[in-house]
């Protein structure tokens, strides 16, 4: 944790709004937003990180548009947790779509904080003082929009998701592996599409002031879900949308990424 905190480089971005070896390698994208290279880390199962700033920027779209302020950074899963990962850690795979690469499926978020709980456990996951969760919803569409201020992280013209993304118009009705579309500009992958990705929030309406390292609503009946999916039309694919089911909820086309923060917190 002391190497993590000492690489920190706090940044200020005003926005709107592991992988496994073998894996398909991306196309290269031409006049988008130019990549940040930001300090990447693996963690002892292999599962690849970048570390995110800290900063600001205006999260949600329209009416909905609030400033929010993260006043610390933490690390992002490069991809969504594959199958193989899930499996290694919890001893099951219940996915629809097996394949040890794809992401992870019919898993409630139950399902996923335990995941995180028990990764944490690990006894050199415990050594490196390394402690797992799900992303906050704040964290997730910040990270998503990687600095952009455009529907999509590459953009507005959704014409252009098939690059970035697995959606209704090119995944022929199922995942595919992770990592094999375009990455953001901050370096990760399938953000827009593949399968929905729990968050830690409990569902709730947008404050309607600036806000400083949200959480979401104090409690409710339903857990905050981002991204886009195998199955869904570009609309619901943006840097903005959010869903949301109850915890125990699982389907085919939900599953999800963590998080890791410097403090461990």
């Amino acid at each position: 944790m002391n190497i993590l905190k000492s690489a920190v480089v706090f940044v200020t971005v005003i926005a709107i709004c592991g992988c496994d070896q073998g894996l398909p390698t991306p196309p290269v994208a031409t006049n988008k937003p130019a990549p940040v290279e930001l300090p990447e880390s693996t963690n002892l199962i292999g599962m690849k990180f970048k570390l995110i700033p800290a900063g600001k920027f205006t999260m949600g779209e329209a009416n909905n548009a609030h400033e929010v302020t993260l006043t610390e950074p933490f690390k992002m899963g490069i991809h969504e947790v594959t199958q193989a990962q899930y499996e290694q850690v919890m001893g099951v795979n219940s996915s629809r779509f097996k394949s040890s690469d794809n992401p992870v499926e019919m898993v409630s978020w139950d399902d996923a904080v335990e995941f995180c709980r028990r990764l944490s456990e690990l006894p050199k996951e415990k050594l490196a003082e390394n402690v797992y969760r799900l992303p906050t919803e704040a964290q997730w569409e910040y990270a998503c929009r990687a600095g952009t201020t455009t529907k999509f992280s590459f953009g507005d013209d959704d014409s252009d998701l098939g690059d970035y993304a697995w959606y209704g118009d090119n995944s022929r009705r199922n995942t595919h592996p992770v990592g094999s579309k375009l990455p953001n500009a901050w370096g990760l992958s399938d953000m827009h599409g593949n399968v929905y990705e729990w968050c830690q929030d409990w569902y709730g309406n947008y404050p309607d002031r600036a806000v400083t390292d949200p959480t979401g609503a104090g409690t409710g009946s339903f857990r905050v879900f981002r991204g886009g999916g195998w199955s869904l039309i570009a609309e619901y694919c943006r840097s903005a949308s959010r869903s949301r089911r109850e915890p125990s909820f699982r389907s085919n086309l939900l599953g999800f990424r963590v998080s890791l923060s410097p403090s461990g917190k």
